[in-house]
Parts: C-alpha cells; structure tokens; sequence
C-alpha cells in the first residue's frame, strides 16, 4: 500500500496546504504550517442506495427536555443560560494564570454534591490539583480525580458504569489520539479530540467541559472550528493588576450570549460578585475631570462602570492614543465627529483612555460617556458626581437611542445616582424614575453642557 502523502496543516485556521511555507495562504499567520501525515482517501461513488436511509422526524415530539444541572455558583449558572445542559459541551478559554483551572475546580466541587463529576488533568499531577483543592477548601467534595491525555483511554474509562454528571478536560490542547501521527496541540489532534469526547458526551448525558488556551491575540488556540463543534464558549478574561475577573459567554445554544458573570480573586479562589457596578465604582472620586460613569448592558445585567480620559499636550509628531477596555478604532471616530461636528478640536493631543476595573466595553452605547469623558478632560471641568451618560454617537453627530434604557436607569437610581445623560426617547416612555433626565440630541449639545473657554477668561470661583 502507498504511504499517504505528507500535507502541511496551518495551527491557526486549519488550511490544508500541499507544500510548506512561510505564510499561511488563508488566514496570513506566519510559521504556522506544520506537516501532518495525510489520511485516507474520502470514500467514492457515493449515490441512492449505497447508504443507510435515515429516519425523518417532525419538530415535535413525545420527548422531555432534561433538566439543567444548577451548579450553585449564581455568576457561572447566568453565563451558562441557567445550568448545565446534560449532553452539552462547553469551551472555556483564557490567558495562562487567569484562574480557569481555579474557577472549574470549585464548579466541579460545587456540583458532585448532586451527582458524580470527573475531572482529567493533563497539565498537571493528581496531587497538584489536590494541592490546590486544599487551597480552596473544597478538598472534602466528591470529585474523581486523574491525570491522562489519551484520548482512547479516557473514552475506555467514561464509556463504563455510571455516568457522570459533568466531566472536566484540562486542557484540550494536552489530548493526543493515537490514530494520527501529529504531537498533542495541532489542528489534527485538537479536532479529533474534542469530536471524540463530545460525540460521547452527547451519547451518555454528561456534560463536557472543555479548557482551551488562547492565543496572544486573545482567541482559543487551534482550529476555529472547534468554537463551531462546542454548544457553549465561555472566555475568563481579566487583567493581572486587578482582582476582578470577567466570565462571558459569547455563543451558547441553550441561553442568552453576551451575557457576564463577575468574580473577584481571593486567597480562597474566586469570590461572586453580586453586585459589580458597585464594586467598579467603589474606588470612584468625585468631581474629577475626565470621568464619566457609563450605564451600560452586558447581557440582561446592567452595570455601571467609570471611564476616564486623559488629555494632554503631544510633542511634535504622530500624536499617541492609549485605549484600555475599549475599541480605538471607535475613539478615532469620536474625536473625528467632536472637531468636524461639534468644534472641538483634540485630534493634535496625547489621548489616554481607561475603563476602570478591567471590564472591556463592547457596545456602542458607550459613545456619549467617552465624549464626555474627553470634552471633561479637555476643557479640566468636572461632571456632576451623581450623573451617567449613555447613548450611540453618528457620524452626523446625532445621538441615537439604545436599547434596554429603561434598565439602565433604574439600575443607576438604585446606586443613587440622580441625573441620566441620554439619547432622545421616541416611542415608549420609561417607567418614572428619581434621576432628572437630560436628552443629548447631538454633539454640539452635549460641549454646551461643559464652558469650553479657556481657562483664563473663566471667572474665578466664590470666595466666602
């Protein structure tokens, strides 16, 4: 028989290449080719009659939906929809040291109190994990332990008995098959892997939760197609320098996406943060320009959360911009509509901008908050300390509607905020609430709020 022909797989996207090269066709990565021994060729001929007739049924039916499995970790129960589906598969990723191992130790502890759970190292020694068990103080839980990274042996081993209400697998990217010749981490490996752990989940009920690296871009290393294979992804993000940690999901098929679970690390492991537009604004002064409280959504969850702006003259050359927790390429627009729009000319400053906390804003209803952060900045005139802002900036200036405004007020009166920032309401009004609410129907609007002159033709403050 004639040995498979060699073929060069790239690491990031999967492409097939028949030769090896410096750079990827596809996705442009380069070095990513690694030669992988070719498999079989497909089956030809296939046509009526040489397969097994599959049975056709309606969208209704006789069956029940399983119950979820409730964890009991409030934070991980709404960023998974509610609970974890029996027979569904999870994707966790993360930077290293960010606490994903901590956080499924505790999930898995929490959990085997209602049925047997698993957890499959392949980093680390069964005495590690134990290690840090004892650290968290959840040493005393039910959960079985092993350390493996054959594939075969650990579907051998889930395969018996009975099964178990959710199994760990730390990480995907440590499980090898032996029917390929590719080493443990390749697009190969990664992808067979997970079809085989996931194909048995789905068969005898469990839920699969798999742990994935990511890259230095930030996304889960291996072939996208892995995102694609999984029910739910679920990306840990936070900074080192700060003890909040973000849980969010950005695709799950039995629940809401975009939604945001907070944690808080401890010497104990990863505290619950019931409450985080408390926490982010905890450290919050007031009167200080440059700062702007936001009312944003993440998910069905309203959270609060300062951004800051920094102004400051630039030396000769190619002004520097500094985002943190935003998209920069949404700031460039903003100081664009702020000079052509509204007269305010920064674009020759140094701009830092921060979102304190950690958290990373995603929407664009952060526009106006980050326009008054900037004009605060600039102009050294401070926003009232009771006030939010939030709403979409356009191209013309306009400031448009968002949605979900009705939560955003209530969740900013709660915290006691008295005065709202906002777009034009059109249609529905909210329901009454205690802040005093002031429409922003444009940019040039909202720079009236603030004097612009400059600070020596400013009248000096009372004396008493």
């Amino acid at each position: 028989m004639a040995r498979p022909a060699a073929r060069f797989v790239c690491q990031q996207c999967g492409a097939v290449h028949p030769k090896w090269a410096g750079r990827c066709e596809d996705c442009g990565a380069w070095n990513s080719l690694v030669e992988e021994s070719g498999g079989e060729a497909p089956p030809k001929g296939l046509g009526p009659g040489k397969g097994r007739r599959i049975e056709l049924v309606g969208l209704s039916g006789p069956g029940e939906e399983a119950p979820r499995r409730v964890v009991g970790i409030g934070e991980f129960d709404r960023v998974a929809g509610g609970g974890l589906v029996p027979g569904s598969a999870l994707l966790v990723g993360g930077d290293p040291g960010i606490g994903k191992s901590t956080l499924l130790l505790q999930v898995a502890a929490r959990l085997a109190a209602t049925g047997p759970v698993i957890y499959i190292s392949g980093e680390e020694a069964v005495e590690q994990v134990r290690m840090r068990a004892r650290r968290l103080d959840v040493a005393a839980a039910p959960v079985a332990l092993a350390a493996a990274t054959s594939v075969r042996d650990i579907v051998a081993s889930l395969d018996q008995g009975e099964a178990p209400a959710m199994v760990v697998i730390d990480s995907i990217q440590t499980m090898y098959l032996d029917t390929l010749d590719s080493a443990p981490g390749t697009v190969a490996q990664v992808r067979s892997s997970a079809q085989e752990l996931i194909r048995l989940a789905k068969r005898r009920g469990f839920a699969l939760v798999l742990v994935g690296h990511v890259t230095k871009e930030g996304t889960i290393a291996g072939p996208r197609v892995l995102e694609h294979m999984v029910d739910t992804v679920l990306y840990f993000e936070g900074e080192r320098g700060h003890q909040f940690r973000i849980l969010r999901a950005v695709k799950n098929r039995f629940g809401p996406t975009d939604e945001i679970g907070v944690f808080e690390m401890t010497d104990r492991g990863l505290a619950e943060v019931t409450n985080p537009s408390a926490l982010f604004l905890a450290d919050r002064q007031g009167d200080v320009s440059g700062a702007a409280v936001f009312a944003g959504m993440e998910g069905t969850r309203p959270v609060l959360v300062e951004i800051q702006a920094l102004v400051a003259p630039s030396a000769p050359g190619t002004p520097r911009r500094a985002v943190v927790g935003w998209d920069g390429g949404r700031l460039s627009m903003i100081l664009a509509v702020l000079e052509a729009r509204a007269g305010v000319a920064l674009g020759a400053n140094d701009i830092y901008l921060n979102v304190a906390g950690g958290l990373r804003i995603q929407e664009p209803a952060a526009d106006l908050a980050v326009a008054a952060a900037l004009i605060s900045a600039s102009t050294g005139e401070a926003l009232p300390a009771a006030t939010v802002v939030f709403g979409e900036i356009g191209l013309s200036g306009e400031v448009r509607a968002v949605s979900q405004t009705e939560q955003r007020l209530k969740e900013a009166s709660k915290l006691g905020f008295e005065r709202a920032l906002m777009p034009p309401l059109r249609g529905r009004r909210p329901a009454r609430t205690e802040l005093s609410q002031t429409e922003i129907g444009t940019a040039a609007d909202l720079v009236a709020l603030f004097d612009t002159r400059p600070a020596s033709r400013r009248s000096p403050p009372d004396r008493q």
